[in-house]
C-alpha cells in the first residue's frame, strides 16, 4: 500500500436507523458549513494582517501553517486520494511552485475519482491553500527568518497508526529484508544491531513537511555518527522497489544534500504492514541497538522546538541501552 512545501502535507461507519442517519447528516452538514465559514473568516482576517517586525511575521507564518494543516486534516479520506494520485503523475519538490497549484493540478488529474460535491470541496480547499501559500511567500521574502522559527510540528495526516509488539514489554520494530535506493541489501537485524541508535524517518516525496526537514535530518545523522548512531529514511512511495518513485526520491535527496541511507521493503512484509498504519507524515521512530522502539513515535516535523527536544531525549534513552 502506498501513501499519501512542504516545510507542510494524509483517514480517518456505523449501521444505524434511517432516521438517525438523516438527523446526523443534517447536523454534520450544518456543522461543516459553520466550520467552513469560520475557517474562511479566520483566513481572511489573517490575510489582512500585516506584521510590523520579524517576531510578528513568525507568529503569523505559523498561524498560516496551522490553517493549511487544518484544511488538509478535514475530509482526510478525500485528501488521501489526492496524495495517492500525486505519486506518479505530479511529483512535487521545493522548486518554487505554489503548493496550492500543485494540489489543484493533482485534483484535476484525479477528478474522475470524486463526486461533484467532493471535487468542489477539494478545489475550494486547494484554492485556500494557494492563497495561503502566496502570503507565506511574501512573508518569507520580507522576513526570511520567519519560516525557520519553531512552529507546531507540521505534519500530513494519513491512516490510523499501528504498533507491532513482541511478547515482551518492549516494542520491536517490525523485521524486513529490504534494499537501499541504490539496490544494496538491507536487513533489519543487521541495520539496528550495527548501530547504537537508529532514527527511522517515514516520509514521502510530495509531503512538504517531510521534504522540509530533510536537511535537519542530515545534520542529525552527522551528529549521531559521532555516537555510533544513524538516521534511516523510508520513503513510502518506494515500497516494493517502485523504480519511478525511487528515482524521484533520489532526486529530492540529492537536491537536499542528504547522504544517509534510505531504504524500501515489500509492502506485504511485517514492516510493510506496519508502514500502512502510520498515522501522519512525517513520523519518526527511535530504535535501539536491540531493534526495539524507544518511547512513542514523533509525529510531525522535527524542526519544531518541542519535537526536537523529545527526539533528543529518546535518542539519549536509546544510547543507554546495553
Amino acid at each position: 500500500m502506498k501513501f499519501s512545501k512542504l516545510s507542510k502535507i494524509l483517514t480517518v461507519v456505523l449501521l444505524v436507523p434511517v432516521l438517525a442517519i438523516s438527523l446526523i447528516a443534517c447536523s454534520t452538514s450544518k456543522d461543516n458549513k459553520d466550520e467552513k465559514q469560520s475557517t474562511d473568516s479566520s483566513i481572511s482576517t489573517l490575510m489582512a494582517t500585516e506584521p510590523s517586525d520579524a517576531d510578528e511575521a513568525s507568529k503569523l507564518y505559523n498561524q498560516f501553517m496551522k490553517k493549511e494543516n487544518e484544511i488538509l486534516s478535514t475530509d482526510k479520506a478525500l485528501w488521501e486520494k489526492v496524495f495517492m494520485a500525486s505519486n506518479k503523475e505530479t511529483p512535487m519538490i521545493e522548486d518554487g511552485t505554489n503548493y496550492g497549484d500543485f494540489l489543484l493540478k493533482t485534483i484535476e488529474s484525479a477528478k474522475d475519482q470524486f463526486t461533484d460535491e467532493e471535487y468542489k470541496k477539494l478545489v475550494a480547499g486547494a484554492e485556500q491553500i494557494k492563497e495561503i501559500e502566496g502570503k507565506l511567500t511574501i512573508l518569507e521574502q520580507k522576513y526570511p527568518e520567519c519560516a525557520k522559527a519553531p512552529g507546531n510540528g507540521d505534519s500530513v495526516p494519513a491512516d490510523s497508526n499501528g504498533v507491532v509488539s513482541n511478547s515482551s514489554d518492549a516494542t520491536s520494530f517490525p523485521s524486513f529484508d529490504g534494499k537501499d535506493l541504490d539496490g544494496n541489501d538491507v536487513k533489519s537485524s543487521e541495520l539496528f544491531a550495527n548501530s547504537n541508535v537508529t532514527v527511522v524517518n517515514y516520509w514521502f516525496s510530495t509531503c512538504k513537511p517531510c521534504v522540509g526537514e530533510l536537511s535537519e535530518l542530515e545534520a542529525l545523522n552527522k551528529k549521531l555518527a559521532e555516537k555510533g548512531g544513524q538516521v534511516v529514511g523510508i520513503n513510502t512511495f518506494t515500497l516494493d522497489g517502485d523504480k519511478t518513485a525511487i528515482s524521484e526520491a533520489k532526486d529530492i535527496l540529492s537536491k537536499k544534500g542528504v547522504t544517509y541511507k534510505n531504504i524500501w521493503f515489500d509492502s506485504n512484509s511485517d514492516a510493510g504492514k506496519f508502514t500502512s498504519g502510520i498515522f501522519s507524515y512525517p513520523t519518526t521512530y527511535v530504535v535501539d541497538k536491540n531493534g526495539n522502539i524507544v518511547g512513542e513515535p514523533i509525529v510531525g516535523a522535527i524542526t519544531e522546538k518541542n519535537q526536537a527536544k523529545t527526539l533528543e531525549k529518546l535518542i539519549d534513552q536509546a544510547l543507554q541501552v546495553k
